[in-house]
C-alpha cells in the first residue's frame, strides 16, 4: 500500500504581534503630539498684521474669557498672580511674559494685567493671531 504524503510548503505571516506594535506607535504619536503644542489652553487671539516672532525662552500668562487666569498652564488667582510671576522669574527679570487675552474682553482686565509688569520692571508681550 503506498501511502501518499502532503508535502507543499504552506506560508504564514504571524500577524499577532502586529496588533501590540501598532498600539505602542499610536500611544507613541499621541503623547508626542500633546507635547508639541505648549499652549493647550484655546484663545481667540486679538489679529495683528505684523509677523514678529519670539525664539527666547519664554512665560505664557494665559486669560480665558471667563477670567480665569493661567501661568504656564497652572491656573492661579489673580490675588496671587503677581508673586507667582516673579517666583517663576526668578532672578532672571529680561525674560519676556506673553500674554495670551482673548480679544473680546475688556481693556481694563489687559491693563490690570500690565500694571504688574510696569510695577516689577518686566518685559510683557501680547500674543496675536496672524491675520
Amino acid at each position: 500500500m503506498r501511502i501518499k504524503r502532503n508535502r507543499r510548503f504552506h506560508a504564514e505571516v504571524a500577524t499577532s504581534a502586529l496588533s501590540d506594535i501598532m498600539f505602542f506607535l499610536l500611544l507613541f504619536f499621541l503623547i508626542i503630539s500633546t507635547l508639541a503644542n505648549p499652549n493647550v489652553i484655546n484663545l481667540m487671539l486679538p489679529k495683528a498684521e505684523a509677523k514678529e516672532t519670539t525664539n527666547k525662552q519664554f512665560i505664557s500668562l494665559s486669560v480665558t474669557e471667563d477670567k480665569h487666569y493661567f501661568v504656564d498652564k497652572q491656573e492661579v488667582p489673580f490675588e496671587e498672580l503677581e508673586a507667582k510671576l516673579l517666583e517663576k522669574l526668578g532672578t532672571q527679570k529680561e525674560q519676556t511674559i506673553v500674554v495670551r487675552i482673548p480679544y473680546n474682553l475688556q481693556v481694563q482686565d489687559l491693563v490690570d494685567l500690565l500694571q504688574i509688569g510696569v510695577r516689577n520692571k518686566l518685559k510683557f508681550v501680547i500674543a496675536t493671531a496672524k491675520s
